[in-house]
């Protein structure tokens, strides 16, 4: 007995079956990963990437820059301004003062739930800014100056 090619595209299914997590778990905020999606379901990069288009396409999740994709849930507030702006407003949440130390990559990382890379491009940004002085291997990362509302809108 032959088998017949389904007419349904394998990343139409690997988008109902995400869909279908994201419905199970009111909880969930961002997508598996491509590389976890690849594994999970035996399919290449782009066949990944074209079940999250669909994801995109019908309002269920969007790309997030340097982040995974973020669940899209109906009147959820979703802050999606960069990662830098979103660090820079630490200082004036917290009440930091200029030369006060400012939290490290990895408290950074697991605070806004991105990879320590991706902290240190948005620190770096903060820094070239004049916001945050270098930090690095071993030193503390201090405050320079307070943004303005202009600086973090």
């Amino acid at each position: 007995m032959s088998q017949q090619a389904n007419p349904r595209g394998t990343f139409l299914k690997i988008a109902d079956s995400v869909k279908r997590q994201i419905e199970d778990d009111p909880d969930m905020t961002e997508l598996p990963s491509l590389a976890e999606v690849m594994h999970a379901y035996q399919v290449s990069r782009g066949v990944a990437l074209r079940a999250f288009s669909v994801l995109r396409l019908e309002g269920v999740a969007e790309p997030s820059p340097g982040e995974r994709w973020r669940v899209v849930r109906a009147g959820a507030r979703v802050d999606r301004r960069p990662l830098d702006q979103r660090i820079a407003d630490i200082i004036t949440a917290e009440g930091l003062e200029v030369g006060e130390a400012f939290p490290s990559a990895s408290a950074l990382a697991e605070r806004f739930g991105v990879s320590r890379p991706t902290v240190a491009k948005a620190l770096e940004k903060l820094e070239a800014a004049g916001v945050l002085s270098g930090g690095g291997q071993g030193r503390v990362r201090t405050v320079r100056a307070v943004p303005t509302r202009e600086e973090r809108s």
